[in-house]
Protein backbone atom coordinates (compact mmCIF):
# COMPACT_ATOMS: atom_id res chain seq x y z
CA UNK A 1 0.00 0.00 0.00
CA UNK A 2 1.26 3.46 -0.89
CA UNK A 3 1.03 6.65 1.08
CA UNK A 4 -1.68 8.72 -0.64
CA UNK A 5 0.10 12.06 -0.23
CA UNK A 6 3.25 10.77 -1.88
CA UNK A 7 1.26 8.91 -4.54
CA UNK A 8 -0.58 12.13 -5.43
CA UNK A 9 2.65 13.98 -6.29
CA UNK A 10 3.55 14.62 -9.93
CA UNK A 11 6.21 12.15 -11.09
CA UNK A 12 8.98 14.77 -11.26
CA UNK A 13 8.39 15.98 -7.69
CA UNK A 14 8.20 12.44 -6.32
CA UNK A 15 11.45 11.62 -8.12
CA UNK A 16 13.28 14.37 -6.20
CA UNK A 17 12.09 12.87 -2.89
CA UNK A 18 12.58 9.15 -3.54
CA UNK A 19 16.28 9.03 -2.61
CA UNK A 20 15.54 10.66 0.76
CA UNK A 21 12.54 8.50 1.69
CA UNK A 22 13.40 5.61 4.00
CA UNK A 23 10.85 2.81 4.51
CA UNK A 24 10.96 1.92 8.22
CA UNK A 25 9.04 -0.59 10.38
CA UNK A 26 6.63 0.92 12.92
CA UNK A 27 6.09 -1.60 15.74
CA UNK A 28 2.91 -1.49 17.85
CA UNK A 29 3.22 0.92 20.77
CA UNK A 30 6.35 2.70 19.51
CA UNK A 31 6.50 6.35 20.59
CA UNK A 32 7.11 8.39 17.45
CA UNK A 33 7.48 11.61 19.43
CA UNK A 34 6.66 12.93 22.90
CA UNK A 35 5.23 16.32 23.98
CA UNK A 36 7.73 19.15 23.61
CA UNK A 37 10.26 16.98 21.80
CA UNK A 38 12.19 18.40 18.84
CA UNK A 39 11.00 16.50 15.78
CA UNK A 40 13.72 15.23 13.47
CA UNK A 41 11.63 13.40 10.87
CA UNK A 42 8.22 13.41 9.25
CA UNK A 43 6.52 10.03 8.76
CA UNK A 44 4.30 9.08 5.82
CA UNK A 45 2.53 5.85 6.90
CA UNK A 46 1.84 3.12 4.35
CA UNK A 47 0.40 0.27 6.44
CA UNK A 48 0.95 1.64 9.97
CA UNK A 49 -1.60 3.78 11.82
CA UNK A 50 -0.25 6.42 14.20
CA UNK A 51 -2.38 7.95 16.93
CA UNK A 52 -1.95 11.58 17.99
CA UNK A 53 -2.61 11.89 21.73
CA UNK A 54 -3.00 14.63 24.27
CA UNK A 55 -1.61 13.67 27.65
CA UNK A 56 -2.98 15.19 30.86
CA UNK A 57 -0.88 15.91 33.97
CA UNK A 58 -2.59 12.92 35.59
CA UNK A 59 -1.27 10.67 32.84
CA UNK A 60 -4.71 10.21 31.27
CA UNK A 61 -4.69 10.32 27.48
CA UNK A 62 -7.20 10.80 24.71
CA UNK A 63 -6.76 10.53 20.95
CA UNK A 64 -7.06 13.79 19.03
CA UNK A 65 -6.66 12.16 15.60
CA UNK A 66 -5.32 9.15 13.77
CA UNK A 67 -2.98 9.15 10.78
CA UNK A 68 -2.76 6.34 8.26
CA UNK A 69 -1.84 6.00 4.59
CA UNK A 70 -3.80 9.17 3.83
CA UNK A 71 -1.48 11.49 5.72
CA UNK A 72 1.73 12.54 7.42
CA UNK A 73 2.91 12.72 11.03
CA UNK A 74 4.99 15.77 11.93
CA UNK A 75 3.01 18.74 10.57
CA UNK A 76 4.68 21.06 13.11
CA UNK A 77 7.89 20.78 11.07
CA UNK A 78 6.43 22.67 8.11
CA UNK A 79 3.93 24.74 10.11
CA UNK A 80 6.83 26.44 11.92
CA UNK A 81 6.62 24.89 15.37
CA UNK A 82 9.31 22.15 15.26
CA UNK A 83 7.72 20.57 18.37
CA UNK A 84 4.19 19.95 19.59
CA UNK A 85 2.29 19.54 22.86
CA UNK A 86 0.88 16.18 21.75
CA UNK A 87 2.45 12.74 21.51
CA UNK A 88 2.35 10.27 18.63
CA UNK A 89 2.27 6.50 19.18
CA UNK A 90 1.90 3.57 16.78
CA UNK A 91 -1.65 2.21 17.12
CA UNK A 92 -1.42 -0.41 14.35
CA UNK A 93 1.93 -1.94 13.42
CA UNK A 94 3.14 -1.55 9.87
CA UNK A 95 5.52 0.61 7.87
CA UNK A 96 6.02 4.28 7.04
CA UNK A 97 8.30 6.36 4.88
CA UNK A 98 10.57 8.55 6.99
CA UNK A 99 11.85 11.89 5.69
CA UNK A 100 14.42 14.03 7.53
CA UNK A 101 13.13 17.47 8.46
CA UNK A 102 15.78 19.29 6.38
CA UNK A 103 14.76 17.36 3.25
CA UNK A 104 11.09 17.92 4.08
CA UNK A 105 11.61 21.68 4.31
CA UNK A 106 13.64 21.82 1.12
CA UNK A 107 10.76 20.16 -0.75
CA UNK A 108 8.12 22.24 1.04
CA UNK A 109 9.84 25.55 0.33
CA UNK A 110 9.88 24.89 -3.41
CA UNK A 111 6.17 25.79 -3.17
CA UNK A 112 5.05 23.15 -5.63
CA UNK A 113 2.40 20.41 -5.40
CA UNK A 114 4.08 18.96 -2.30
CA UNK A 115 3.45 22.16 -0.35
CA UNK A 116 -0.18 22.37 -1.50
CA UNK A 117 -0.80 18.72 -0.54
CA UNK A 118 0.73 19.11 2.92
CA UNK A 119 -1.24 22.27 3.67
CA UNK A 120 -4.51 20.75 2.45
CA UNK A 121 -3.87 17.61 4.48
CA UNK A 122 -3.22 19.80 7.54
CA UNK A 123 -6.63 21.46 7.06
CA UNK A 124 -8.19 17.98 6.93
CA UNK A 125 -6.33 16.97 10.09
CA UNK A 126 -7.60 20.09 11.90
CA UNK A 127 -11.13 19.11 10.87
CA UNK A 128 -10.58 15.63 12.33
CA UNK A 129 -9.24 17.04 15.62
CA UNK A 130 -12.16 19.49 15.96
CA UNK A 131 -14.74 16.84 15.08
CA UNK A 132 -13.19 14.40 17.57
CA UNK A 133 -13.40 17.00 20.33
CA UNK A 134 -17.06 17.69 19.54
CA UNK A 135 -17.86 13.98 19.24
CA UNK A 136 -16.24 13.13 22.59
CA UNK A 137 -18.29 15.87 24.24
CA UNK A 138 -21.71 15.39 22.64
CA UNK A 139 -22.06 11.79 21.44
CA UNK A 140 -22.41 8.62 23.49
CA UNK A 141 -19.69 5.97 23.70
CA UNK A 142 -21.35 3.62 21.21
CA UNK A 143 -21.36 6.33 18.52
CA UNK A 144 -17.77 7.28 19.33
CA UNK A 145 -16.72 3.63 19.05
CA UNK A 146 -18.43 3.32 15.64
CA UNK A 147 -16.72 6.49 14.40
CA UNK A 148 -13.33 5.29 15.60
CA UNK A 149 -13.77 1.80 14.11
CA UNK A 150 -14.79 3.22 10.72
CA UNK A 151 -11.89 5.69 10.54
CA UNK A 152 -9.50 2.88 11.50
CA UNK A 153 -11.01 0.50 8.92
CA UNK A 154 -10.46 3.08 6.18
CA UNK A 155 -6.73 2.83 6.89
CA UNK A 156 -6.54 -0.98 6.93
CA UNK A 157 -6.55 -3.66 4.27
CA UNK A 158 -8.70 -6.03 6.34
CA UNK A 159 -11.92 -6.03 8.36
CA UNK A 160 -10.12 -7.14 11.51
CA UNK A 161 -8.49 -4.85 14.07
CA UNK A 162 -6.06 -6.07 16.70
CA UNK A 163 -7.13 -3.94 19.63
CA UNK A 164 -7.80 -4.44 23.34
CA UNK A 165 -10.72 -2.72 25.04
CA UNK A 166 -8.24 -0.98 27.36
CA UNK A 167 -6.51 0.60 24.37
CA UNK A 168 -9.82 1.65 22.78
CA UNK A 169 -10.90 3.20 26.09
CA UNK A 170 -7.61 5.11 26.24
CA UNK A 171 -8.10 6.35 22.67
CA UNK A 172 -11.62 7.60 23.37
CA UNK A 173 -10.81 8.92 26.83
CA UNK A 174 -13.61 6.91 28.45
CA UNK A 175 -13.81 4.17 31.08
CA UNK A 176 -13.10 0.61 29.96
CA UNK A 177 -16.53 -0.50 31.21
CA UNK A 178 -18.16 1.95 28.78
CA UNK A 179 -16.29 0.42 25.85
CA UNK A 180 -17.14 -3.11 27.03
CA UNK A 181 -20.85 -2.27 27.13
CA UNK A 182 -20.81 -0.47 23.77
CA UNK A 183 -18.86 -3.29 22.07
CA UNK A 184 -21.27 -5.80 23.60
CA UNK A 185 -24.28 -4.00 22.13
CA UNK A 186 -22.64 -3.79 18.68
CA UNK A 187 -21.77 -7.49 18.84
CA UNK A 188 -25.29 -8.43 19.95
CA UNK A 189 -26.66 -6.45 16.98
CA UNK A 190 -24.41 -8.43 14.63
CA UNK A 191 -22.24 -5.47 13.59
CA UNK A 192 -18.94 -6.68 15.05
CA UNK A 193 -17.36 -9.74 16.61
CA UNK A 194 -15.02 -9.18 19.55
CA UNK A 195 -12.75 -11.75 21.17
CA UNK A 196 -9.30 -11.73 22.77
CA UNK A 197 -8.20 -8.34 21.53
CA UNK A 198 -9.54 -8.82 17.99
CA UNK A 199 -12.44 -6.80 16.61
CA UNK A 200 -13.89 -8.00 13.30
CA UNK A 201 -16.39 -5.77 11.49
CA UNK A 202 -19.22 -7.95 10.18
CA UNK A 203 -21.58 -5.30 8.75
CA UNK A 204 -19.87 -2.11 7.66
CA UNK A 205 -23.01 -0.48 6.21
CA UNK A 206 -24.95 -0.84 9.47
CA UNK A 207 -21.92 0.31 11.45
CA UNK A 208 -22.04 3.54 9.44
CA UNK A 209 -25.72 4.04 10.27
CA UNK A 210 -24.98 3.48 13.98
CA UNK A 211 -22.22 6.09 13.91
CA UNK A 212 -22.80 9.81 14.45
CA UNK A 213 -22.32 12.36 11.67
CA UNK A 214 -18.69 12.89 12.74
CA UNK A 215 -17.32 10.01 10.66
CA UNK A 216 -18.94 11.31 7.48
CA UNK A 217 -17.80 14.88 8.09
CA UNK A 218 -14.14 13.87 8.50
CA UNK A 219 -14.16 11.45 5.54
CA UNK A 220 -15.88 13.91 3.21
CA UNK A 221 -13.60 16.82 4.11
CA UNK A 222 -10.38 14.82 3.74
CA UNK A 223 -11.58 13.47 0.39
CA UNK A 224 -12.55 16.97 -0.82
CA UNK A 225 -9.21 18.50 0.14
CA UNK A 226 -6.95 15.81 -1.26
CA UNK A 227 -8.91 15.11 -4.45
CA UNK A 228 -8.52 18.69 -5.67
CA UNK A 229 -5.02 19.33 -4.37
CA UNK A 230 -3.19 18.77 -7.61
Amino acid sequence: MLNQLLAALPADELATLVADLELVPMPLGEMVYEPGEQLTHAYFPTTAIISLHYVMESGATTEAAGVGHEGVVGISLFMGGDSTSSSAVVQTAGHAYRLHRHKLMQAFNRADAFQRLLLRYTQGLVTQIMQTAACNRHHHVEQQLCRWLLLTLDRLQSRELTMTQELVASMLGVRREGVTEAAGRLQHAGLIRYRRGHITVLDRARLETHSCECYGVVKKEMSRLLTHAH
